[in-house]
């Protein structure tokens, strides 16, 4: 069984690119981190590895896997991170109180990805939302 790490590189190859020594460093990175992380945060962890990376060539690599579908990225409390992507499309819930992030299920959007499909012929990208709002005790504490 492949581990997650040679799936990526093999997944890059067959899409007919090279896994770059940046590229696998921030991949390094991220799988390291175990959670998401900004561009700032993972600059800063590729500095500490090699500081001869510089910071556009970091935003340039997390784009470019954000665009083959290696990392997603998402906004969480205002900020872009990045993780890498799941075989399973999650979702988050955050707290624009208490700043908590819940994990959720990616079969709570498959009606709403069918409904936009057979409803408006719109074959909607939800593999990886941030949804925000208030968590119970937040709104509990709000009411007071």
């Amino acid at each position: 069984m492949m581990s997650q790490q040679q799936e990526i590189a093999q997944r890059i190859r067959e899409l007919g690119f090279r896994l770059t020594p940046q590229r696998q460093l921030i991949l390094d990175i991220l799988s390291a981190l175990d959670r998401h992380a900004t561009a700032t945060e993972i600059y800063d962890q590729v500095q500490s590895v090699s500081p001869a990376v510089n910071r556009a060539t970091v935003y340039r690599t997390l784009n470019f896997l954000c665009e083959i579908r290696v990392l997603v990225a998402g906004t969480i409390s205002g900020k872009t991170v990045y993780e890498i992507a799941d075989p399973t499309p999650h979702h988050h819930l955050v707290c624009t109180g208490c700043k908590h992030v819940t994990v959720l299920g990616d079969h709570h959007f498959e009606e709403l990805a069918a409904h936009l499909l057979d409803e408006h012929d719109f074959q909607a990208d939800i593999d990886h939302l941030t949804i925000h709002g208030l968590c119970q005790p937040c709104r509990a504490a709000a009411s007071g």
